[in-house]
């Protein structure tokens, strides 16, 4: 069976007013931002309030982002970071299944 190349792949998504609320509280609870900082070698972080959702590797999406989010990914003052399938329940988000949050280094 040979591998299918996707050439495109619609990464677009909307959350409701609730569950961006809910899951924002979520991402800057104090435990979750120590815990980014102590694994991303950062002294503190903060979210940037940008989520993406990860999308399969195409040619159009060869980092797996969208293009508008690839600056982070090269940026050695940013993270980014799956947010956690408990908080994504939490926020009682299930569609998309899975997303990304990005992170930015404190001075």
């Amino acid at each position: 069976m040979g591998l299918k190349i996707i050439e495109t792949y619609d990464g677009q998504f909307s959350l409701s007013s609730e569950a961006k609320t809910a899951l924002f509280g979520l991402l800057m609870q104090p435990t979750f931002l120590q815990q980014i900082s102590t694994n991303s070698g950062f002294a503190q972080v903060e979210f940037t309030e940008l989520l993406f959702q990860p999308l399969p590797y195409s040619t159009e999406t060869p980092k797996g982002m969208l293009a508008e989010f690839e600056k982070f990914h090269t940026s050695a003052d940013h993270v980014i970071v799956h947010v956690p399938p408990n908080f994504m329940f939490q926020a009682k988000i299930f569609k998309p299944s899975r997303l990304c949050a990005i992170y930015r280094k404190v001075a």
